[in-house]
């Protein structure tokens, strides 16, 4: 660990972090962070305010950092700053970007490590659901590097008049975007969005959120480390209600990651800007077990889908719908599985999950299992808090018997807490399972693989994985990921998520030919031979 905690910007001989802790000796041992290493991180928040934000680890409620905050004069000067690098980094070949980017891969990679460790102080998350985060980014750094061209390179399509009207279509950057970021993939969620914007020529005004600024400060120095100009790429820091208007009032695009409310705020207030944004917003996701499913395969990736990052995923489970026909068994292993976990908040591998982030989700996830309880929910694994694991610790928790009346029945609970629902046929299976306004994301386990893809394009979610809990789609670099209805709008990942933040443009070449009468010929003549055109070309297949 020691190693780890050294692996920051500079010689091992200057480790950059690091703290008075051995949790195989003292589980409770206060974790720490170098100042000088807080210094460099907090050094790259455009703020003029004098004043900061502590920021304490859910791990022990240690203090980590005291974060400079900005006001709205500094959210001008980074948009101006950002302009200013933006209009000589669009002159960068796509070439170049796209090596960045792969130095964006290596150095994710070399310094995991490093970046497991600030995910874990700041988040609390299980040091393998740490781990997904620098795997994330990295797949994005590479997956657009590789595929630059392919999706910004100017492309040729067929002119109205073949051989005589050339068109191409140029992808020109929007401007400057504003990224929103949230707290529970702080690292991924500071980078995997603006990755694209900036190969699209793009620059980057960040805000994360206050719970996790060191990890997205951490991003934003790789960045500059890789060859990215650090004024391309600004962060300010503080409250969403101060600062996201100011973001939304400059920006030429909105990125944002958070709640369905203050999701439609945003995109009202985008929309009287007349800018595009993209929003992944809450979710209720659904799991369908299927009468003929790999039982044991079903409940290993129903753990996975509902306590990964204690619950705290856009897209994990809190609902589960079991076919009558295996709902026993299913049941039997997966309250196995759940008990089984090893709980823990410490920077080590040997924990299955992790804590909670804050006292707001604990109290949360509290008030909806205790709320479920009272109603007549039956607890079937977990069902309270760990103080004595960590301040914000609760249980991986399973329910049955969840009514509609009960809070978490239809409310996004964000926490370590599913319900459990037999059904008696497929079709009201996919009923319940797009019951609500949310679609983020659904999972279907069967042996048959071509029947739950059938069964898939009836479930109004962004995303459906066969046979996994969400690491099919949200792994798979090509595949565009976002939420449908209350879920969200727009798309990350894939074309869609670099094709976002360009405008495209249409550039006409016409040789010959005009669009018009020639040598004498009437307006009737003209189109005469214009519709007699119209039929040959249909006739020879022509678009």
């Amino acid at each position: 660990m020691s190693e780890a905690l050294g692996a920051g910007a500079g010689s091992p001989s200057d480790p950059t972090y690091g703290g008075p802790h051995d949790p195989e000796h003292d589980p409770r041992a206060s974790y720490a962070l170098e100042p000088q290493y807080v210094a460099r991180l907090t050094d790259r928040v455009l703020a003029t305010t004098g004043t900061t934000n502590p920021v304490f680890s859910p791990l022990d409620g240690a203090p980590l950092a005291n974060i400079p905050q900005s006001s709205a004069a500094d959210v001008e000067e980074a948009f101006r700053r950002a302009r200013a690098a933006q209009r000589a980094w669009a002159r960068v070949s796509l070439e170049e970007r796209a090596r960045i980017l792969h130095r964006v891969h290596d150095l994710v990679l070399d310094r995991q490590a490093e970046i497991m460790d600030l995910i874990q102080l700041e988040s609390g998350k299980a040091r393998k659901h740490a781990f997904d985060e620098p795997m994330h980014v990295a797949l994005t750094a590479r997956y657009y590097a590789r595929t630059a061209h392919q999706h910004l390179a100017p492309a040729r399509v067929p002119g109205v008049v073949p051989g005589l009207t050339q068109v191409e279509i140029n992808r020109v950057p929007k401007g400057v975007v504003g990224i929103i970021a949230p707290w529970n993939y702080p690292f991924t969620m500071a980078l995997c969005d603006g990755l694209p914007a900036l190969l699209a020529g793009n620059a980057v005004v960040s805000k994360p959120d206050a719970q996790t600024m060191l990890s997205a400060l951490l991003a934003a120095q790789l960045l500059e480390e890789a060859g990215v100009p650090r004024d391309l790429w600004q962060v300010v820091a503080g409250p969403g209600r101060v600062l996201g208007s100011e973001i939304i009032g400059r920006a030429d695009y909105i990125c944002f990651t958070g709640s369905t409310a203050t999701g439609k705020v945003i995109a009202r207030q985008a929309a009287e800007r007349l800018i595009g944004c993209s929003l992944e917003l809450g979710g209720k996701n659904p799991i369908l077990v299927l009468r003929d499913a790999d039982i044991e395969r079903a409940a290993e990736g129903a753990v996975r889908a509902s306590f990964s990052n204690a619950g705290q995923l856009c897209v994990s489970t809190e609902r589960m719908f079991v076919a009558d026909q295996v709902y026993d068994r299913f049941v039997e292993r997966f309250v196995a599985r759940t008990k089984a976990m090893s709980l823990g908040a410490t920077l080590g591998w040997d924990a299955d999950m992790g804590t909670l982030i804050s006292a707001d989700q604990l109290e949360t996830v509290s008030a909806h299992v205790e709320d479920a309880v009272a109603k007549g929910a039956r607890v079937l694994a977990g069902g309270n808090a760990r103080p004595d694991l960590a301040p914000y610790f609760f249980e991986p928790t399973i329910l049955e018997g969840v009514t509609p009346e009960m809070t978490c029945f239809g409310h996004e609970t964000f926490g370590p807490v599913v319900s459990l629902y037999r059904f008696h046929d497929e079709a009201d299976a996919i009923a319940r399972a797009n019951d609500g306004e949310y679609g983020l994301n659904a999972a279907i386990y069967t042996r048959d693989t071509r029947r739950g893809r059938a069964l898939a394009r009836q479930v109004k979610c962004g995303t459906v994985n066969i046979n996994e809990a969400f690491g099919a789609t949200f792994a798979s670099l090509a595949a565009p990921m976002g939420g449908m209805r209350e879920s969200g709008m727009g798309r990350r990942q894939g074309a869609e998520g670099i094709h976002r933040y360009t405008e495209p443009q249409s550039v006409g070449v016409q040789r010959l030919l005009r669009f018009g009468p020639v040598l004498g010929m009437s307006d009737q003549a003209y189109a005469k031979v214009m519709n007699a055109s119209l039929r040959l070309m249909d006739k020879l297949g022509r678009a």
